[in-house]
């Protein structure tokens, strides 16, 4: 998603003909306009786009307009656990007769950061071919403030792998692991592997090509 740099600024005073020079009630009325326009029209549209259009600095009411735009929602529920909740002593007989865990279903609502992705994800799901170098750029463009992902794509039409560079967040994991929008061709399947370590090297203690070993099928 590209947001331009737009121009919203406006000079009234070029409205003013040359002979209307020497107006100086009329100059001053269209001066105090224009300082009007400064602090209000400018910044407006500029908060409108920062705070709404750019999904990547939208703030929560922005959010609420692309969820809907978009047709997700930045809620998910949490089943209950299938065993009794809460228990200690003698067999876990008390408080339910169980051990830790949810007693029913519960909405968990994502925070902004979350919204964020959840919606670009989404975006890019929707516009994009989801060929290999499409999905880089893209994943390049959303995760390089925490590493580097990157698609592998098995070429048997059965899933793509994401590799992350870096251990991902438990609010990232939350998104990738409740939501289907790993972006990927219609009908392909899609799982996520991490990779913290260069992975080609030989030699004494493995000293050569970054100081790696062997990994094995991601």
């Amino acid at each position: 998603m590209k947001v331009y740099d737009l121009d919203t600024s406006l000079d009234l005073l070029r409205a003013l003909l040359w002979q209307y020079n020497d107006a100086a009630h009329l100059q001053a009325l269209v001066r105090a306009k224009q300082a009007w326009i400064d602090a209000n029209h400018d910044a407006f549209w500029r908060g409108w786009l920062r705070d709404v259009f750019d999904l990547r600095t939208a703030n929560d009411f922005g959010l609420r307009v692309w969820s809907a735009i978009l047709g997700v929602k930045a809620v998910t529920e949490i089943p209950a656990t299938d065993k009794a909740n809460f228990g200690f002593g003698a067999a876990n007989r008390n408080f339910g007769n169980g051990n830790f865990g949810q007693i029913g279903t519960r909405s968990h609502t994502l925070d902004t950061e979350q919204k964020r992705l959840l919606l670009r994800l989404r975006y890019f799901q929707m516009v994009a071919r989801c060929t290999v170098p499409e999905t880089n750029r893209f994943m390049a463009a959303v995760f390089s403030q925490y590493g580097r992902v990157f698609v592998l794509d098995g070429n048997d039409m059965s899933q793509v792998v994401f590799v992350f560079s870096f251990v991902p967040s438990a609010d990232i994991r939350f998104i990738i692991d409740n939501f289907a929008l790993l972006p990927r061709p219609a009908g392909v399947g899609a799982r996520y592997t991490v990779v913290t370590r260069p992975v080609f090297g030989f030699g004494d203690v493995n000293k050569n090509f970054n100081h790696a070993t062997f990994k094995g099928d991601i």
